[in-house]
This record gives structure tokens, sequence and C-alpha cells, in this order.
């Protein structure tokens, strides 16, 4: 993975920006031509074409119209198509496809009425639902807003959590993540041994604990105060100089707003947006969005994070719980750094590894918070500079239980270095 969120791809006539640089795409009359430049199978990688580059193939494509896909062997491929920016026309159409060792593959396009007819395995997918009076969980919401003051859920007094496994979850068909809508604002990791999405439903039924082994999975993470999976602090000094880390969350932001973007079968986006976050008394509050997407066959999810108002020199934090890990590994590939842990640190007391792989361009530096003392404790952090107030990760899950390769600190750490090619 040469550059990890905004990947440059060669093109024989034009220049587009995919989901990775090992794919190479070349156009020539209406036919799109893709490229595994590895000397190894690429599984499930995910392919995004923007309208703009396709009408530049195409010509001006109608708001109704698609663009459709037909392989060499004039079969119909699975596309799906996202409106990105609630404008009512899609935005982006995102493809998922399977390479081998430095395979090409030529796929025709063409505008259509509609897409193609093509029963769909779904392999990603986000929720979030609000309790109801009488202890039923509503529909699936496509916006809502929770202040920050929301508290953490006292299970000893009340069964079930305001919003459903205590706020939005997403996974696809190898893992899942969860956010606490409340004031510890933290992310938590769903194991799974399915490849059903289960999400909709885990966490109904009182009676049965999403921290014990079932056939889909559990919850294998335990967050305490640290950022868990990838949560979210800001580093800055402060007015007497000093560098201080600022948790987004602890009762310091007003309101979060969550809105779903696109949901499956291939990949899920939505967004997190944190109004007037009080990072200090003196300064003027910050405003942040964190995009966060998922797609079929993958281990991590990506978070685009965008601030507004940030201190100036801030550094965006986010980190790696370290309950239950004796140490911290660092990897670096050509345009790619990454932070791992491997250790039993599941809920289920087995091997668990995960990972926060990030461009060499942003990293700012690797490090770690104490253990007592502080607001936010057991993490290991990855200090991230803001370029134009963004910055970017992938945050990873291997639980043993998911796949063979797990099952040891050489296996998570190869499939690590493969993700950085």
């Amino acid at each position: 993975m040469k550059h990890l969120l905004s990947l440059k791809v060669k093109i024989a006539l034009s220049l587009v920006l995919l989901s990775f640089s090992t794919l190479c795409i070349a156009q020539k009359s209406s036919i799109l031509t893709f490229k595994n430049e590895l000397s190894r199978e690429k599984k499930d990688e995910l392919i995004i074409l923007k309208r703009a580059f396709l009408e530049k193939k195409l010509g001006k494509i109608p708001t109704s119209k698609y663009v459709v896909f037909t392989s060499e062997t004039k079969q119909p491929i699975l596309a799906q198509y996202d409106d990105m920016n609630a404008d009512g026309k899609w935005d982006e159409i995102v493809l998922l496809q399977s390479f081998l060792p430095k395979q090409t593959k030529r796929f025709k396009i063409s505008i259509a009425d509609r897409p193609v007819a093509i029963k769909a395995v779904v392999r990603a997918n986000v929720r979030h639902r609000r309790k109801n009076a009488d202890d039923t969980f509503g529909d699936i919401l496509v916006k809502d807003a929770v202040k920050g003051t929301q508290p953490a859920t006292d299970f000893s007094k009340q069964p079930l959590p305001p919003f459903l496994t205590e706020g939005p979850a997403w996974e696809n068909d190898k893992v899942g993540f969860r956010i606490y809508f409340d004031t510890r604002n933290a992310k938590d990791i769903w194991g799974k041994t399915t490849t059903q999405m289960v999400l909709d439903e885990v966490g109904v039924n009182p009676a049965i604990n999403y921290h014990n082994q079932a056939d889909w999975g559990m919850d294998v993470l335990k967050v305490g105060k640290s950022l868990g999976a990838g949560a979210l602090a800001l580093t800055f000094k402060n007015a007497s100089g000093k560098d201080t880390l600022v948790r987004l969350g602890d009762n310091n932001f007003e309101e979060v707003q969550y809105e779903k973007i696109a949901n499956g079968p291939i990949r899920v986006v939505f967004k997190l947006k944190y109004k007037n976050w009080k990072v200090a008394k003196n300064l003027a509050p910050v405003q942040i969005e964190d995009e966060i997407s998922i797609w079929g066959g993958q281990y991590f999810y990506e978070s685009k994070v965008s601030l507004k108002n940030a201190p100036q020199g801030a550094i965006l934090t986010t980190g790696i719980v370290n309950l239950h890990s004796k140490k911290s590994y660092e990897l670096a590939s050509n345009k790619t750094l990454g932070l791992f842990t491997y250790d039993q640190q599941s809920e289920n007391h087995d091997n668990l590894g995960m990972a926060i792989l990030v461009p060499k361009s942003n990293l700012v530096s690797f490090g770690q918070t104490p253990n007592q003392g502080a607001a936010i404790l057991n993490t290991y952090i990855v200090n991230l500079k803001l370029v134009n107030g963004k910055a970017s990760f992938r945050f990873y899950a291997g639980w043993e239980k998911s796949e063979a390769f797990f099952k040891t600190k050489d296996g998570f750490e190869t499939f690590l270095k493969h993700e950085m090619e």
C-alpha cells in the first residue's frame, strides 16, 4: 500500500485517484483496464470511480442515468452508486474486485437507465437505533444527534442502553466496530466468526451477553479510559506552553451528529460531526468531522478526519488500547508507517492484533500515555500532522477466531506488511 488514503494510480491518457496504488487503470474507447502490479494475489480491492472522471470518458451523464460495467466475458459487474453530498445524484461508483498476480481486467462501461440486475451479497453494513419506551429498538436511523453530556449507561440500574449497543456500529464480512454515544466517545471492536451482517440485532436481547462468544463472534475489546480502537484526541500547547492531550469526549463537546452516507452492499460510509469541541477555556471551540468507511473483505475501517479552528500547531492523536498488551511494534514501507500490538488481549482471553496504518508524510510520532494519573490512560498513541486541517488513518483488528493467520504474531505482522505494499 504505497499511498494509504489518497492513492496514486497510473493511467495512459489521464489521471484519477483510486483506492489502491497496486491497481493501474488505462482508458481506451469505452474500456477501463485495471492491473494488479504485484506478484501476489490481491483480494477485494475497492475501486472508486468519480462521476467527473466517468463523464470525461462518456460525456455528460444525466442525473437519472447510471454507468454499468461488463467483463470481457460479457458478465455484468456489481457496482454501488453513492450520493456523497445528498444532492440527489450519485457522485461515486464503487467496485470490489480480486486480482491474481499481475492480472489485468478490462471492463466495458456504458450509460444505462438502471443498474444491472445482480443479486448482491451484502458485505458491509452500518446501523444506529434508538431504544423505545417499551425497551424495543426503533428503526435504523439515517440521521441523529446526541448531546455531549449523554452519560454512559449504568447496566446495574437498567438492562438496555438508550442506543443499541450504546451507539452506531459498522461491520463487513470480516470484522465490526462501534462507538459509544456518550461522554466516553470511545471505539470498540466486534470480533466476527461469520460473514453475515449481524449488528442490526446484536444487543437487542439483554439476556444475551455479547461479551461472551456466540456463533457470530463477540465484543473482543476492553476499552477502559483508553482511546480503544482508534478514538480521537488533540495534542496542542496550552496557555503556559505545555503539551496537552485532550480526548474528544469527557463532556467537552456540545453535540455529535450522525449521518449515514452510503450503506452496502459493497461499502459503508457515515459521518460523525462534533459541534463546538472545547479543548481549552482560552481557545475557540473546534469543529470536527470524522468520516468513517468500511468495505467487504477487509480487517480495518478507514477514518478521514477534518478539523476547523484547531489551535495553531495542533496534532490529531489516535491510538490503541494497551490494557493487556506487553509492548507495541513499528512497521515501515516506502509510503506507509504502522504501529501494532499483538497479545492475549481479547475479552475472550485469546490472541488479538490491533494496528494503525498511516501515510508516512502524515506521521508526527508514536508514543504512549501514562497508565495512571491522566484523563487518557493505557494507550499506544499515533500523532498525525494536520494538512489543511485534515488527517487520515486505518485501524486494523485481527482476532485469532476470525482468521487462522491471526493465531500468531508473525501471521498478523505478515498480513500488515502485505497491506502496506
